[in-house]
């Protein structure tokens, strides 16, 4: 197999040849590899521990040429991890010249399962500091580029997943999300990304954005996801979010039928102040095929007060609290976070308590329009991806807009802690990709995913790559 075509091989597909033996581990990660190198003005990689990921792709190799032997679900398949999540022995930065030299000693625990599954790990991709921001780009490493186009932003903060997995460096990526962070990014590099029911991906340790921040899997394709989330959900007790266990294999879940099931569709969330009319046709067109499937769609904008401050003292203070060690060294502090972190510093400890409290009243909203849906779908983002230069638009379709109209479709679904994916559904003139969102009821993460490949399967994505690959 031609290292193009190998390297943009579906995880699902790749374990399956490597089981069969038609496809070395060894093969497949060097596909990766010289991807890597190919790709670099990409920026979507910010350590790359090659000769580690060799060693383990060789002794997967052995072990697959064993007869009788048994191989995890994900055996000699490459992967890669946000810089927000520890890693054993490979430096975690977080995105910041305050933690260069960082080497854990221990693996997060969807890291941990990866490797346990027989999973390549290859390196670390790129993130704003702290994942504060909806574009990816820090002090320490720069920004990343859209394959798509390398004058746009690939968004954030798992932008460098999302470059990465567009450009075919790794089928498997390992992202976080506390405004977006996952939807995002395959909203703008026409990947797909799945932000799992709170608890249900174990985070340790404890995120920047606490209780706001999901971990999940970013793949091009929704089997893919769901052979990922087989392996990285479950229990750990150093989370003490955890969801118990659920009876369910993701991957079968894919196959039932959503015939019956109730769809609202919204355009606004009746709250976005505008959205760009490319990204508002491509997802009104998807939001019909899901008729076909025998749905019942409606379209529904809910009236609902803007969650953005209590997320917004929550999702910063968390980060600022982070950073306040170490304000006597501001210029390894991005200036605009610097600014965002000394504001919240100054807040009164009943700020935090009534953000917590309208949070609660707000889930409590979004819990009773559930009551009449079964899935809810919306823009991934307000725009396609736009140029590198500002970490958010500041005017959409003619609307002068702040920085909340860059999340207003994703971060209310860390507020409620639902699960969440994106699709690809569809490119601007401009050849810029679109991302559809697919909100579920809390903790029904199949029925997202489930959905999520029966659109997959009607308007096929995995086809079409990107120029700059």
């Amino acid at each position: 197999m031609a290292n193009d075509d190998l390297r943009f091989l579906p995880a699902a597909d790749l374990a399956s040849a490597v089981a069969r033996r038609k496809v070395s581990p060894v093969e497949a990660l060097q596909a990766v590899l010289d991807a890597i190198e190919k790709t670099k003005k990409l920026n979507a990689w910010v350590t790359v521990d090659a000769d580690a990921a060799l060693k383990a792709a060789r002794a997967a190799e052995r072990a697959a040429m064993r007869r009788g032997a048994r191989l995890g679900p994900l055996h000699g398949v490459p992967f890669g991890v946000k810089d927000l999540i520890i890693t054993k022995g490979v430096r975690t930065t977080f995105g910041t010249p305050l933690y260069r030299d960082n080497v854990p000693t221990e693996d997060a625990p969807a890291v941990a399962r990866m490797k346990a599954a027989g999973g390549i790990m290859i390196g670390k991709t790129n993130t704003p500091t702290f994942g504060w921001v909806g574009v990816t780009d820090n002090l320490l490493f720069g920004l990343t580029r859209n394959p798509w186009n390398p004058a746009r932003t690939p968004g954030g903060s798992s932008g460098g997943a999302g470059a990465a997995l567009a450009a075919g460096m790794a089928p498997l990526h390992i992202g976080t999300d506390g405004g977006g962070s996952i939807r995002k990014p395959s909203a703008f590099t026409g990947t797909f990304g799945l932000k799992a029911s709170y608890g249900r991906v174990p985070v340790y340790p404890a995120s920047a954005a606490w209780s706001l921040s999901h971990v999940g899997p970013m793949t091009r394709t929704v089997k893919d996801a769901a052979l990922m989330l087989n392996v990285i959900a479950g229990p750990d007790e150093r989370d003490p979010y955890w969801l118990p266990a659920e009876r369910v294999d993701y991957v079968k879940a894919l196959k039932g039928t959503l015939k019956g099931v109730r769809v609202a569709y919204s355009d606004t969330l009746g709250l976005a102040p505008a959205v760009d009319p490319e990204v508002r046709d491509a997802t009104a067109k998807a939001a019909h095929v899901f008729r076909e499937f025998g749905c019942r769609v409606e379209e529904a904008n809910p009236s609902w007060a803007s969650p953005w401050e209590p997320w917004r003292t929550i999702f910063l203070g968390g980060i600022a609290a982070r950073l306040a060690p170490y304000l006597e060294r501001k210029k390894e502090i991005d200036a605009g976070l610097l600014a965002i972190v000394e504001e919240s510093l100054a807040w009164p400890p009943a700020k935090y308590v009534q953000a917590w409290l309208d949070r609660l009243a707000w889930c409590a909203r979004a819990m009773a329009f559930f009551e009449r849906y079964d899935l809810l779908l919306t823009p991934t983002t307000a725009t396609p991806p736009f140029r590198h230069g500002i970490l958010y638009p500041t005017e959409i379709a003619g609307v002068k807009v702040d920085r909340e109209a860059s999340s207003i479709f994703t971060y209310p679904f860390n507020v409620t802690g639902q699960p969440a994916a994106s699709v690809p559904c569809g490119f601007t003139k401009d050849g810029l990709p679109i991302g559809l969102q697919i909100v579920g009821r809390r903790f029904d993460d199949a029925t997202v995913l489930r959905a999520s490949a029966a659109f997959e399967t009607a308007r096929p994505w995995i086809a079409r790559r990107p120029a700059l690959s």
